[in-house]
């Protein structure tokens, strides 16, 4: 599936591009052609020019006659024009009538272009020529036309050569773009392949997580129906063997929902301002009745000023129960939790320290992952179902905050919730 979505991402980026590179390149070699036309046009042009320059119309027995005497190519008392490269040179009189020739022989003894730049190709040599016809006047009166010729070689010769350029360098750099765009291709769906395996994933953990649960509930349903016992003793340890495997079905479901909830950051209308102060109070308040902390030393520094951050209080009190509720459940019996507030430059540090077993090495990149569990055994125990550091990581940045933990097996773990205080909290030191 992968692949052939990268294939088509290829596909199209290659079609794209070079649908793109070849209209470029129509165009660069439109505007070529044109600019190799314009300067034989100049060329052609000036040395027209030089001939027309030497027609003279003078009055001669009453009459205007045109003398082209000391007309280069066309008179004879001139030297031809150097490296004039030109096919022929016509005279045409004011009339469009044919008066004098150089080169090749006219099919018609009239003029019948209006004037201009023309390109023709010759009938017996099958060359293409570049024409010009000008008109020449003299004292604002028409005396004639001067019509002039050279060969295209040189232009053809040009092109051909950016033809030939052109055509090596378009497949080259089509074949670069066909592999550029497969090499992105690969870089697009690398997201996409990871998001597919994390939702795979969790898709299974959440499965096998549901499954046993199920099949509890399941059974000790059948062996209710089947059972013929009249105890009533047994019958309440199987209602509360269904309840509360249905109760813990509950939790997870609700923290799957959280988790499907609250993706990205939260919108601005729906923060408001938090002492974290005020709040850690209320935690410890809950929490030095809880069963769980009742066999560890619990320590709590808090400042005595307001730390303010804008955020959700109901979001942010899941998240600091839910690390604080971890200390408590791998620190053994007389072992100690700290629970410390601070301020760092623009940062509200709450930081959860103990003694417990900590966290190999080797675990630390993966344990906000959901579902994962360092020691599965000691989580089925303590009922958890590796969902509570997902759920508090995802609660920090969705505050814009994050958080960090540094562990060593038998020495215990330190995790720091980072968020951004408001310009209220920012006059509170460390």
């Amino acid at each position: 599936m992968f692949n052939r979505s990268r294939r088509n991402l290829a596909s199209w980026f290659t079609l794209a591009m070079g649908s793109i590179l070849i209209v470029f390149a129509a165009v660069v070699y439109y505007l070529e052609v044109i600019d190799q036309l314009e300067e034989l046009d100049r060329l052609l042009y000036k040395k027209t020019s030089v001939m027309a320059a030497n027609v003279k119309s003078e009055l001669y027995k009453g009459e205007q006659q045109v003398d082209l005497e000391h007309v280069p190519l066309l008179g004879s008392k001139v030297q031809p024009l150097p490296d004039s490269q030109l096919m022929y040179a016509r005279w045409y009189d004011a009339q469009k009538q044919l008066v004098q020739f150089f080169g090749v022989t006219p099919s018609d003894d009239r003029l019948l272009v209006p004037g201009g730049f023309d390109t023709i190709k010759t009938n017996n040599q099958r060359i293409w020529l570049r024409q010009v016809t000008l008109p020449v006047y003299q004292d604002n009166l028409l005396i004639g036309y001067l019509q002039v010729a050279m060969p295209m070689d040189s232009t053809e010769n040009a092109l051909a050569s950016f033809r030939l350029i052109l055509a090596i360098s378009v497949p080259i750099t089509l074949s670069v773009i066909a592999v550029t765009g497969w090499w992105l291709g690969g870089m697009a769906m690398q997201p996409i392949r990871h998001s597919y395996d994390h939702l795979q994933r969790f898709t299974a953990d959440a499965s096998h997580e549901l499954r046993s649960p199920l099949s509890a509930i399941i059974s000790n349903s059948q062996y209710g129906l089947l059972s013929k016992s009249s105890d009533p003793e047994a019958q309440r340890q199987r209602f509360q063997k269904i309840f509360d495997i249905a109760k813990s079905m509950s939790s997870l479901v609700n923290n799957l929902l959280f988790l499907a909830r609250y993706q990205g950051r939260l919108p601005t209308e729906s923060l408001q301002e938090v002492d974290l102060t005020s709040l850690l109070k209320q935690v410890i308040d809950e929490y030095v009745t809880q069963t769980e902390a009742q066999h560890i030393n619990l320590i709590f520094k808090l400042p005595a000023n307001s730390v303010n951050v804008l955020g959700d209080k109901l979001l942010l009190h899941q998240a600091v129960v839910n690390i604080l509720s971890n200390a408590c459940k791998y620190t053994p019996n007389s072992g100690q939790v700290q629970l410390q507030l601070y301020t760092q430059s623009r940062w509200a540090v709450i930081q959860v320290t103990d003694n417990g077993i900590g966290i190999p090495e080797t675990d630390l990149p993966y344990i906000f992952e959901r579902f994962y569990r360092v020691d599965k055994k000691r989580s089925r125990k303590t009922g958890g179902f590796g969902l509570g550091l997902a759920i508090t990581q995802q609660i920090i940045q969705s505050h814009g905050g994050e958080i960090r933990v540094k562990s060593a097996v038998g020495q215990g773990s330190t995790f720091q919730i980072f968020l951004p205080l408001t310009s209220k909290g920012l006059g509170i030191g460390c």
